[in-house]
């Protein structure tokens, strides 16, 4: 399902990534938590094997606006 205010085109691409990314973890034996962490997603109240949700909160992430910082 694609989130009302993101670019569907920018959804599909990051949905890719993060099964990408997220496969990568799994075949390297790592665990979805292991997979949130590193794009900085807390893991908490997840089950261990819930792929599909992290797969979708690491593409949140990814279509996330840059936050501002001052030059």
């Amino acid at each position: 399902m694609i989130p009302e205010h993101i670019n569907p085109l920018q959804w599909h691409q990051a949905i890719g990534i993060a099964r990408q990314s997220c496969a990568r973890f799994f075949r390297d034996g790592g665990s979805s938590a292991d997979a949130m962490r590193a794009f900085g997603v807390s893991a908490e109240g997840m089950q261990p094997a819930d792929w599909a949700k992290a797969v979708e909160a690491i593409a949140r992430v990814l279509c996330k606006a840059p936050e501002r910082r001052a030059a």
